[in-house]
């Protein structure tokens, strides 16, 4: 059993892995100021709470957009599994190639992204990641990341207009009946998860326009709001919210042996 973690901007999501599945996946707040033993607590309360015991894990991995927060992390999970675990980033030998100007730059979740499309897939993807960025990962399907697109993420874009707009208050983004508003929170959710969609689907069309192979790429959608978007939305195919955590399992297997 693994336990593998993907660390964001804004949040951080865990996951353990069993023969390359999901079974149990939770998200917390990524925060800079925890210290080692903070996160082991934290990490052994959610187990303890899923009934799993620490002395089944079997190792660990992390991709970290967050240095910062890596090597406590890389710690915590070092004490909890008994060794350390493998950190996943730009670097790492995983038979993907980064054919972008910057290599070193992309990121290890756009890395692992790659590694998971390919490999699950078996086609040319545009992997649409919906996180504290929106990110648009093109994966040819023999592993090459051919680079993207990135923009503003939802939850960031409506809690800037929250913050800036006087008498907006927060709203859950969760769909309205309809496109037309009556009352604001209608409204805000109109604007802020058609706007989405709508943005997605025409980055979508644009990128598939400039496509430089043969054949239609399949659109994978991933991150916590990946099922709500690809139900508004014209071209995402599949969604997949664990797509990064299996990422992770399959990146462990080559680098751990």
């Amino acid at each position: 059993m693994l336990l593998v973690a993907d660390v964001g901007n804004t949040e951080t999501t865990l996951g353990l892995c069993v023969d390359g599945a999901v079974r149990h996946h939770w998200r917390v707040t990524t925060e800079a100021a925890r210290t080692p033993d903070e996160v082991h607590l934290l990490l052994h309360g959610l187990l303890a709470a899923a009934g799993i015991d620490a002395r089944q894990l079997t190792g660990g991995a992390i991709g970290s957009v967050v240095p910062s927060v890596t090597g406590t992390l890389a710690e915590s999970m070092g004490r909890l599994i008994g060794k350390g675990p493998v950190i996943v980033d730009a670097r790492s030998p995983l038979g993907i190639t980064l054919a972008v100007d910057e290599p070193m730059t992309v990121g290890a979740d756009r890395v692992i992204n790659t590694l998971a499309a390919s490999r699950l897939y078996g086609v040319d993807c545009i992997v649409v990641d919906l996180g504290t960025a929106t990110t648009y990962d093109c994966v040819t399907a023999d592993g090459v990341f051919l680079g993207g697109v990135i923009q503003p993420g939802i939850r960031t874009s409506a809690e800037t207009l929250f913050r800036r707009t006087a008498k907006l208050a927060a709203t859950e983004l969760v769909p309205p009946a309809k496109v037309i508003g009556t009352r604001t929170d209608e409204c805000i959710r109109s604007g802020v998860i058609y706007g989405a969609a709508e943005s997605v689907d025409g980055i979508v069309r644009r990128i598939k326009r400039e496509w430089p192979r043969p054949g239609v790429p399949k659109v994978v959608a991933t991150g916590g709001l990946a099922a709500l978007i690809r139900s508004h939305s014209a071209e995402i195919e599949l969604a997949e919210p664990d797509l990064t955590l299996i990422g992770l399992c399959m990146a462990h297997g080559i680098l751990a042996g």
